[in-house]
């Protein structure tokens, strides 16, 4: 394809089944949620000890929030971890000589518990929102936009995060994987189906699939739709079995692979197409992380259960890499036995990263002011933040040096700055590297040709 127009929302989520364009500068995710009372989301929030406050010679105060105890997507061990990483900072001095103090929130899946906490964020004053989750960016970015509050290491899971001027995404979010996966599977699968949610945002993912498949040379894959809030998936299983099956005794044949799409409800479909596989024993699942990572392996059964050699695209490397032993440090000395918390966790893995960037910004001000505005300022005047190699070097702009060389804003991710991917298996019940190394997708991206 040549040339390269806008993507549209390419995150689906079970309650997301249209666009409203609220803000002209991104397409938005807002979806109603139930009414919930102040006593309720106070339950819902916790705190580290210490004063408010910013500035001076005070704490500094920032907030994390993530979903938990819902019936769907379900997040608590990012909260749990950014309070770990408080403490271990704070024996260790804090920031500059500055303690820090974190606040949290449950934003319960729920976009008006998602606008809640960001307003919390705005009345206490802290200085970014560090390292959390919500799919209701239409919600919670305009209290923090009103505020000047950065957004530092979102999961990635809505396009505001990639569009908004004061989100700072430390991933690429599911373009990057969905992109990159077919740009794998391209030379591992022969047939491939993809799974997704019969909705406007599904719409959108054969194209980012098919934009790594056709740079690979593969033709695009099959489309099976779906409901995204079904209980039970067996006759998609099938349907996408049968177009993923391949004559293995035909010369040169590759196995077929099925990827299922579907969010918070890929553990539903795997549990159907557990069973409808026995008659397709050639058949391999791939998807991207995010709708799978270890701790599903682990209470889907190991290597015994249904991702067993799967192929899957992460943003960061396998858990058991080395460069991950400086977060297991900290969840050692301070969160030992918390089961909330787990290192092979995709968000937990996010959330260290988050509050690395953060932690390198307020040590970059020296001993000036710690504020929502500084702690901005000094990301978008082109900071360089390394990550121990879990990312690569980590560096945002403002508009005035955006260019089509260095960002994917010709697509309508202007935040995107990192595009890489990594390639991972799972064999014996384990992740484990594919390849080594990250692989670079934006020019995949930038095929992906979408109106």
């Amino acid at each position: 394809m040549t040339g390269s127009r806008r993507i549209r929302s390419t995150f689906p989520h079970r309650n997301h089944r249209r666009h409203r364009h609220h803000r002209p500068v991104r397409a938005t995710l807002l979806a109603a949620g139930a009414l919930m009372t102040c006593a309720a989301l106070t339950a819902g929030c916790g705190v580290v000890p210490g004063t408010a406050g910013g500035s001076g010679d005070g704490p500094i105060k920032v907030m994390t929030w993530a979903p938990s105890g819902t019936e769907a997507t379900n997040k608590p061990g990012m909260p749990a971890f950014a309070r770990a990483y408080a403490r271990w900072i704070n024996s260790k001095g804090g920031i500059n000589g500055r303690k820090l103090t974190v606040l949290t929130c449950n934003e319960h899946n729920d976009a008006v518990a998602a606008a809640t906490c960001a307003r919390r964020a705005v009345k206490e004053n802290v200085v970014a929102v560090v390292g959390s989750y919500s799919q209701y960016g239409d919600a919670f970015f305009p209290p923090l936009e009103g505020a000047g509050i950065p957004y530092i290491g979102g999961y990635g899971v809505t396009n505001d995060e990639f569009t908004s001027p004061l989100s700072y995404p430390v991933n690429g979010g599911q373009p990057t994987l969905l992109a990159g996966l077919g740009k794998e599977l391209a030379t591992a699968c022969g047939n491939v189906t993809l799974v997704r949610p019969d909705t406007i945002a599904g719409d959108e993912l054969p194209i980012l699939l098919d934009s790594g498949l056709t740079t690979g040379g593969h033709r695009v894959a099959s489309d099976v739709r779906a409901a995204d809030d079904a209980t039970e998936y067996s006759a998609q299983s099938t349907k996408a079995l049968d177009g993923a099956a391949t004559d293995t005794r035909a010369r040169g044949a590759r196995q077929g692979c099925v990827v299922p799409a579907l969010g918070d409800r890929t553990s539903t479909f795997m549990d159907s197409f557990r069973r409808a596989r026995e008659d397709y024993p050639a058949v391999r699942t791939a998807m991207a992380m995010g709708s799978v990572d270890q701790t599903v392996i682990d209470a889907s059964g190991g290597a015994s259960g249904p991702y067993e050699g799967s192929y899957i695209t992460g943003w960061y490397p396998v858990e058991s890499d080395a460069r991950w032993d400086a977060m297991k440090k900290v969840i050692n000395a301070e969160a030992f036995g918390d089961n909330r918390i787990d290192s092979a966790d995709a968000g937990v893995q996010t959330t260290w990263i988050a509050y690395t960037v953060f932690e390198k910004a307020v040590e970059s001000l020296g001993g000036g002011e710690v504020s929502a505005d500084s702690v901005r300022g000094a990301l978008n005047d082109g900071l360089k933040i390394t990550t121990g190699g879990l990312t690569p070097t980590l560096r945002w702009a403002t508009r005035a040096t955006w260019s089509s060389t260095d960002d994917l804003a010709s697509v309508g991710f202007p935040r995107l700055v990192n595009a890489h991917v990594t390639f991972q298996v799972v064999r014996r019940g384990q992740l484990v590297a594919a390849r080594e190394g990250f692989t670079d997708v934006t020019r995949t991206l930038r095929n992906a040709d979408v109106d």
